[in-house]
C-alpha cells in the first residue's frame, strides 16, 4: 500500500503495475497532480493505464472523481435536482435515450441538471442533440446555472465544466484506449445532484460507480443492459444497482416485468444528431414504439428514486411501474414537448 511518506510517480506507478491496491490519499494525490498541470504525458499514461490494467476500486475511482470535482466549475442549482446520464462506450449506437427521459422528467416538475460532453463512440451525444434542440452550448457556469432557475432544466457541458481536463488530454489521446477518465463524467456532475441515475456499458465498472455513490452517502441507481446497453434495455433484461442510505441492492429486471414487449435492441438505433433531434421531437409529441417504450423506461427509473426521497424500495418494480405511468401521462399531455421549448428558449435569450 502507497503511504503519504511515499507519494511519488515512480512508487504509485510500480505499486499498480504489482496489481495492488492505492488508497484513497494516494489515488488522490496523482489525480491532483495531473489535474494541477503538474504531471508529464509520459506520467499520466503511465497511471493511467496500469490503473486500468489492474482494474480501479471504490476508493482509487472516488478520489478521482472527487478530486475532478474540486478542480471544477461549479454551480448550486436550488432544491432537489435530479440527473440521468450514462458512460457511454457501448458502440450501440443508440438514439439519446437519456437525454429524451430527461426532458419528461424535467416536464413532470423534477429539477433537472444534466452533465455530458459530445460523442464519443457514437454519431450524437448528448451535447450533440441538444445543440440540435436548440440548446446553447457556449453558456457560462452562471449563465447555465440561471437556465436551471428559469426553464426547469440545463446542461453542464463537460468542456466548459472541467477545464482541467486538458492536462490529461494529450495522453488519453496517444494512448487511445478506455481509461477511469472514460467513467468519471457521471460521477462529476457540476451541480452535485440530488439523485443520479447512471447507465454503465461495462459490466465490472457498474457496482464500482454504486460504490462510490454509496460511500458518497449520495442516493443513486446505476445500471445496466445484459445487452450491453448503458440504458436499461428493452431488448432482454437489465441489471440495476439502486444506492440508498449508503446500502447497495441489486436487482435484475424484464422489460415484461413492468408490462413492456421485448424488441431488438438494432429497434433503437439513432443516426447523426439531426435525425436524433427529430425522433426526440416525435417521442416527445406521443410517438409510440419502441423508442417510447425505452424512453419511458429509463424516465421511470428516474421518477421512482426521487420519489423514493433517500430510502430505500420494498419493491422497485411497483416503484419503477409508477414512475413510467407519470412518465406516459406526462408525455401524453403535451407537457414533455412544452418543457423542451421553455428550455430552448431560456438558452438562447440567456446566451444573447
Amino acid at each position: 500500500m502507497v503511504t503519504e511518506q511515499t507519494y511519488s510517480w515512480p512508487v504509485v506507478i510500480t505499486s499498480l503495475i504489482k496489481g495492488e491496491d492505492l488508497s484513497f490519499e494516494a489515488a488522490a494525490w496523482a489525480m491532483d497532480r495531473i489535474f494541477s498541470g503538474e504531471a508529464s504525458p509520459a506520467q499520466v499514461a503511465g497511471f493511467l493505464t496500469t490503473l486500468a490494467a489492474k482494474g480501479e476500486t471504490v476508493a482509487e475511482l472516488r478520489a478521482l472523481a472527487d478530486v475532478m470535482l474540486s478542480h471544477a466549475r461549479t454551480i448550486d442549482v436550488e432544491g432537489e435536482t435530479v440527473d440521468i446520464v450514462g458512460t457511454g462506450g457501448d458502440f450501440h449506437q443508440s438514439v439519446n435515450i437519456s437525454s429524451m427521459a430527461s426532458v419528461i422528467v424535467a416536464a413532470t416538475g423534477r429539477r433537472v441538471v444534466k452533465h455530458g460532453n459530445r460523442a464519443a463512440s457514437s454519431k450524437s451525444g448528448s451535447a450533440d442533440v441538444l445543440e440540435a434542440l436548440g440548446i446553447n452550448l457556449t453558456l457560462t457556469p452562471d449563465q447555465v446555472e440561471q437556465v436551471a432557475a428559469d426553464a426547469g432544466i440545463t446542461f453542464c457541458f463537460a468542456q466548459t465544466f472541467h477545464p482541467a481536463m486538458r492536462h490529461a488530454a494529450e495522453a488519453r489521446r496517444d494512448l487511445g484506449v478506455a481509461t477511469a477518465f472514460n467513467i468519471l463524467g457521471p460521477l462529476t456532475n457540476p451541480a452535485r445532484p440530488t439523485y443520479a441515475l447512471i447507465g454503465c456499458a461495462k459490466e465490472p465498472v457498474a457496482p464500482i460507480m454504486a460504490g462510490v455513490f454509496a460511500d458518497r452517502g449520495s442516493d443513486a441507481v446505476v445500471f445496466r443492459g445484459d445487452d450491453g446497453l448503458d440504458e436499461l434495455t428493452i431488448a432482454t433484461t437489465s441489471h440495476l444497482w439502486w444506492v440508498a442510505q449508503g446500502a447497495i441492492t441489486e436487482h435484475t429486471l424484464a422489460p415484461e416485468d413492468v408490462g413492456l414487449t421485448r424488441h431488438p435492441l438494432e429497434t433503437l438505433r439513432g443516426g447523426d444528431a439531426v435525425y436524433n433531434a427529430d425522433v426526440a421531437r416525435r417521442v416527445w409529441a406521443g410517438e409510440t414504439g419502441p423508442i417510447r417504450d425505452a424512453v419511458v423506461l429509463n424516465a421511470g427509473i428516474a421518477l421512482a428514486l426521487a420519489d423514493a426521497k433517500g430510502t430505500p424500495v420494498d419493491d422497485p418494480i411497483v416503484a419503477l411501474r409508477a414512475g413510467m405511468d407519470a412518465a406516459e401521462e406526462t408525455i401524453d399531455s403535451g407537457a414533455a414537448t412544452a418543457q423542451m421549448e421553455r428550455w430552448a428558449q431560456v438558452s438562447t435569450a440567456l446566451g444573447q
